[in-house]
């Protein structure tokens, strides 16, 4: 008997400089943004009103960044991540070009970086992707790292090579929208008075909401993002696993924790960059998201007096309320309720 499907790659399927071309490239539709919006809650103005981005320039509301980051990586997990154990974190992720509505979304990846685990089940895999439109405009360009099952515990493992990967994108690589201004920006339309100015480095902000996660929530957003990973879709399987029940998708708990940071910074209307990012511990159905955030720099952008970026640590906890601000100790261990700490840029009105 022929067979034809595809049980996905293993850590041992993986070698350094592998170029990768994702199959199901993906139209973005109105019903898309809705979508999003009903599950996550997002509310920023830029992305919610025709109206709103037309006076800043644009030819109407460009998509959600958070959701074109989405469905890039979705493009990516049948070949990446379908049999993941858990995926770990990111690096150097640039948005670029807007994404809007009938846009068609494509990706590539080249493994950048392998390294076997230590109890030799799995290894991690360590990815570059760039996700484009239809005229070939980067739309996204990003690392992430995945621990990935082995097919075979016995069998030998590729070289190690952990890729050197830098900190922080710089401001230098900021994708800037041609024709942005701001001369009309709307501030009470946006929900927020404060601008660019009215933030200080250090200064940390709790922002009080929070989102309890159901499992209609989470699997109608993978589905959305067509992320196929068997860890959030197969409870059959995962009832056997280390949890004994689904994941939640980690790259879902950042669009709830940008959601929730709405109440604090609602004039932060484009994510520049994701610096770092790791998914600390693991999110289930039933939980409830809660989001803190702290300025780790104020950022002038050259050539610009209308515009300023922030760089951002957003921290998610699940069941545990954020008016003190909770992270790692002094020896860098997270508490249980922490499930998330991400490094990330916006770009906000002066």
């Amino acid at each position: 008997m022929s067979i034809k499907t595809n049980a996905g790659n293993f850590f041992e399927d993986f070698r350094l400089g592998q170029e990768i071309v994702h199959a199901v490239p993906r139209t973005v539709t109105a019903g898309d943004v809705a979508l999003y919006i009903g599950l996550t809650g997002a509310r920023f103005s830029l992305h919610s009103s025709d109206g709103f981005a037309q006076a800043l320039g644009y030819g109407k509301a460009p998509v959600d960044d958070l959701l074109v980051f989405h469905i890039v990586f979705g493009r990516t997990v049948a070949d990446v991540s379908l049999n993941a154990v858990a995926n770990l974190g990111y690096a150097q992720c640039k948005f670029g070009a807007p994404v809007y509505v009938g846009d068609t979304v494509s990706a590539r990846s080249t493994v950048i970086g392998l390294k076997e685990n230590s109890n030799r089940e799995s290894g991690i895999v360590y990815v570059r992707s760039i996700g484009r439109n239809q005229r070939d405009e980067i739309v996204l360009d990003y690392v992430r790292w995945v621990i990935v099952k082995k097919h075979d515990q016995a069998g030998p493992a590729p070289d190690a090579h952990v890729p050197d990967l830098a900190d922080v994108v710089a401001p230098t690589d900021f994708y800037i929208p041609a024709g942005l201004q701001m001369q009309r920006y709307d501030r009470a339309l946006a929900g927020s008075p404060h601008v660019w100015e009215d933030y200080k480095k250090g200064e940390r902000i709790d922002h009080v909401d929070g989102m309890t996660l159901e499992e209609s929530d989470h699997m109608t957003a993978t589905r959305l993002y067509q992320n196929n990973a068997k860890v959030h879709f197969n409870q059959h399987a995962e009832s056997k696993g280390r949890f004994g029940r689904r994941l939640i998708y980690g790259g879902h708990i950042i669009s709830l924790a940008r959601a929730l940071s709405f109440n604090g910074l609602a004039n932060a209307f484009r994510v520049l960059a994701i610096n770092g990012g790791r998914h600390t511990n693991p999110s289930f159905a039933g939980d409830t998201i809660y989001a803190w955030s702290e300025v780790l720099d104020v950022i002038e952008l050259a050539g610009r007096a209308d515009l300023g970026a922030l760089r951002l640590r957003m921290v998610a906890t699940k069941d545990r309320m954020c008016a003190d601000f909770p992270g790692p100790n002094a020896a860098g261990k997270y508490p249980a309720e922490v499930v998330l700490d991400l490094d990330y840029t916006v770009l906000l009105p002066r």
